[in-house]
């Protein structure tokens, strides 16, 4: 998230959130943060908010009312009510210790913060934020002592690494507001307790989630599904990860039967595809439409994850860009060793 700097943070609480089926403990704070140091705000904003990306939004949703979704209920009663902070802080904390029953969710410390000027959408908007710490570092500490200077080591938080966050920005109210979410813990479909039960939110139906959703579907068809029924080489799922790639680069619009068509091409591949397709939105609870604008922000944030080296034991790395045909596999019973042979004109 950009323009940190010229966010105000109006105030801030902690509270201690255990896992109940361990006999670990829910603590709550009776005061919100003393805030008067300039230097802890700016850090704890950079902290909190750094992490970020403004334009991944979901919203929140509850299956019969939106205003049954607790979470929900609680940040707006904040919006419409700034003296509420402690006690709806209060019953979060509660909720997420509730929620936080799964044997691999870590105890920690739960900030909730209230923010006002964030930019978000051309706007200065408030927003609430919910961020979870779970995992502790050690760090030497370097103090003087007599006329020399010693270390002692103590276990905090790194303000680089936010393990868990959401951000409730005060728009959207009637479609249960515009959230960014970080998870970087416990990312198993089973212990997505902060997505799935805690928030309950879901992605906004946009250009930006149709292309990193669709995205994504094709490099796990690739690496899994491609890979495993048709008996392809390293290299030739590279040069499908590349086309399809190249594909989103080259046009404005997704088309699904053209993708299927130029890309996939083999009728036997674009059948698995599809029903991997089915698979895929099940498990997400999110339909990719069969066409959309490609958004370049999510077409950044994905080509980042399309890994298109060829590595050959510990001794080569082969970065594929392009032409196939130019790349020869074989196996040499003499030596009894797999090689590539590689066509090319010029080398620099």
């Amino acid at each position: 998230m950009t323009g940190i700097d010229a966010v105000t943070l109006e105030k801030a609480i902690v509270h201690k959130i255990g896992n109940p089926t361990r006999g670990e403990e829910l603590k709550l704070s009776a005061n919100a943060l003393t805030l008067n140091d300039e230097i802890v705000r700016g850090l704890l904003c950079r902290y909190f908010l750094a992490p970020f990306n403004e334009h991944d939004c979901y919203h929140f949703t509850h299956i019969s009312n939106l205003d049954m979704n607790e979470v929900y209920a609680y940040v707006k009663q904040v919006f419409d009510d700034p003296a509420s902070f402690q006690q709806q802080s209060v019953y979060l904390a509660q909720l997420l210790y509730q929620k936080s029953t799964h044997v691999r969710v870590k105890e920690g410390e739960l900030y909730v913060a209230l923010f006002d000027k964030i930019s978000f959408e051309g706007e200065e908007r408030k927003a609430l934020g919910i961020f979870k710490s779970e995992t502790k570092e050690t760090f030497l500490k370097v103090f003087a002592h007599g006329s020399g200077w010693e270390l002692s080591a103590e276990d905090g938080i790194n303000i680089n690494k936010l393990d868990k966050g959401c951000l409730v920005f005060r728009t959207n109210e009637n479609d249960g507001y515009k959230v960014c979410v970080v998870d970087n813990t416990n990312k198993q479909q089973d212990t997505q307790y902060w997505v799935n039960d805690f928030l309950q939110v879901k992605p906004y139906s946009d250009s930006y989630h149709h292309t990193n959703q669709a995205l994504g579907l094709c490099k796990l068809f690739i690496e899994n599904e491609y890979a495993e029924k048709f008996d392809v080489s390293k290299s030739d799922q590279i040069d499908l990860l590349n086309k399809s790639m190249d594909y989103f680069k080259t046009r404005e619009q997704f088309n699904l039967q053209e993708f299927a068509d130029e890309v996939i091409h083999h009728p036997d591949v674009v059948d698995t595809f599809m029903d991997y397709k089915k698979n895929f939105e099940a498990s997400r609870n999110y339909a990719i439409d069969e066409s959309f604008d490609i958004n370049g922000m999510a077409l950044k944030k994905q080509a980042r994850l399309f890994k298109t080296v060829l590595k050959l034991d510990k001794n080569f790395h082969v970065y594929i860009h392009g032409r196939r045909d130019l790349i020869e596999r074989g196996y040499d019973e003499e030596t009894g060793k797999k090689f590539y042979k590689l066509y090319y004109e010029e080398e620099s």
